[in-house]
């Protein structure tokens, strides 16, 4: 009788194999709430350097969220390069080229195919290699992605022609350190990724600490640079203080009606910004209804 009172069960991570197209041998594993929505939104979630599946479950709240609002969670998996992921290589920032890209994309489609997801509400996020990873899907697959949120990443294409691994101890340091292109030259880079694609642009969140000496700030402005020339934007306003959503300790940097692109800039914040998962949720556009710890 007491057991009838319970939760239900949590949902757990799970390893799904036989996933699709998969050139680099990356692993899936997926978050799947008991209570999913009618078609659910899913939701990409890339860990960090050196992380793994597991670890950035673990790492965010999203699984609760994903409990409460009935959306999917992928975590895809590299064991590669330190567990980083290939931000460099010309297959991954090519559209329908190969990489760990169009791995993360044969998750997506199975997943949609499988729970009948909805196509329109697809999200990328992630945190260092993660966020790097996060501006490669939207910039190779601007027709899979909605949008997405790199805390603490860099532009798409800031790797490209790297030879050396994508890791923090790579010997290639140029992007790290705060590569700078025009928004123009940016913009180029995502639109050779896939030319003569005309349609719809993933909307993004740019995060990241001013005190970031992994990953420098420039990076962060870098990829506003990007996304505002790609989606045609321009800076309209910047918000301090105790109305910035991300916390009073960031700036927050809107672009339009800051629907498409938002950065944001966190004083004392170092390598890399934690997640914020209802700014983010908000800005995908699912977070609905109120949500109980």
């Amino acid at each position: 009788e007491e057991a009838e009172a319970e939760a239900e069960p949590k949902a757990s991570l799970q390893q799904v194999t036989n996933f699709g197209t998969n050139p680099t041998s990356i692993q899936m594993f997926i978050y799947v709430p008991a209570k999913l929505a009618a078609n659910p939104p899913i939701i990409v979630a890339l860990h960090p350097c050196g992380g793994s599946a597991q670890q950035w479950y673990s790492g965010t709240k999203l699984p609760s969220y994903a409990d409460s609002n009935g959306f999917i969670i992928i975590y895809p998996q590299t064991t590669r390069y330190s567990n980083c992921w290939d931000v460099n290589n010309a297959g991954s920032l090519t559209h329908g080229g190969s990489g760990d890209a169009l791995g993360i994309v044969s998750m997506v489609n199975y997943t949609l195919s499988k729970y009948n997801g909805d196509k329109t509400k697809v999200y990328a996020m992630g945190a260092s290699s993660g966020a790097m990873m996060t501006n490669v899907l939207a910039g190779s697959y601007p027709d899979v992605f909605e949008a997405g949120a790199s805390y603490s990443g860099v532009a798409f294409a800031c790797f490209a022609g790297s030879t050396s691994p994508p890791t923090p101890f790579g010997a290639n340091q140029t992007c790290a350190q705060g590569l700078q292109h025009t928004p123009e030259e940016w913009a180029a880079f995502v639109h050779n990724a896939y030319p003569g694609y005309s349609g719809k642009r993933p909307r993004m969140q740019v995060i990241h600490g001013l005190a970031d000496t992994l990953v420098r700030p420039q990076c962060g402005y870098e990829q506003l640079k990007q996304w505002s020339a790609v989606l045609g934007l321009t800076n309209t306003r910047n918000v301090t203080g105790s109305s910035v959503p991300e916390g009073a300790q960031y700036t927050e940097i809107v672009y339009g009606d800051g629907s498409q692109l938002v950065g944001y800039f966190g004083q004392g914040v170092g390598h890399f910004a934690p997640p914020n998962e209802p700014v983010m949720l908000k800005f995908f556009g699912l977070l609905h209804h109120h949500h109980h710890h």
